[in-house]
């Protein structure tokens, strides 16, 4: 095994993540996901470490990075000095507010709504991270559908979704077609629809970005 550096790094980083995840959704127990945070942990040490080696930041840097950004980015909870806020927002909205702001002064350079979410990301997962970034920026949610196409089916439970989800893979994959590749184009025609904001004069901003992302 050659000397570690960032690139080498990011598979296990990914790995470690999901297995964050499968913990939490299996119901695996505080000390199963103790273990596994703690090997998430170990990946942002060593990425510190690397980049130490190089002059450029290090472990404290990042924790101190996190702590002035969370403070920066919610004016609603932290005063300047970290310090905790008398009276907190009465509702969700307004604290969606608040950090849209807040992000759209930190990034004024963003363009459109969908810019800073992850080409990488899954494309289920990257599918409802641009619909709701288009929400969030007063864009339409619905993609463009031939005017005889039925609606859309809407499951009563995530487990109904899923078995939803699975059957058209199935289906998909019985037929020949790659449902991921197929989302992905559906996810770029959305991106690149006129209504998306994404044609450079036509850009709504950074508005439609969760807590905690970028």
């Amino acid at each position: 095994m050659g000397a570690l550096s960032h690139e080498s790094l990011v598979e296990y980083l990914l790995e470690e993540a999901h297995e964050v995840a499968e913990t939490i959704e299996a119901d695996g127990g505080d000390a199963e996901l103790q273990a596994e945070l703690g090997d998430v942990l170990l990946q942002v040490v060593l990425h510190a470490r690397i980049a130490e080696e190089r002059g450029a930041f290090d472990f404290h840097d990042v924790a101190r990075g996190l702590r002035e950004k969370m403070i920066r980015r919610n004016p609603h909870v932290f005063r300047p000095d970290g310090s905790l806020q008398d009276n907190f927002p009465a509702t969700v909205e307004e604290i969606v507010l608040k950090w849209d702001a807040v992000k759209r002064a930190e990034k004024p350079g963003r363009e459109h709504a969908f810019e800073g979410v992850p080409a990488a990301l899954p494309a289920l997962a990257r599918a409802q991270k641009l619909l709701d970034r288009a929400e969030r920026a007063g864009l339409p949610v619905e993609p463009g559908a031939a005017p005889a196409a039925a609606p859309t089916p809407v499951p009563a439970t995530e487990q109904e979704l899923g078995e939803l989800l699975f059957g058209i893979v199935a289906a998909a994959r019985r037929n020949g077609l790659d449902a991921e590749r197929a989302l992905r184009a559906a996810n770029r025609r959305f991106e690149d629809t006129p209504s998306s904001g994404t044609g450079g004069a036509g850009g709504t901003g950074a508005a439609g970005q969760r807590p905690g992302a970028g």
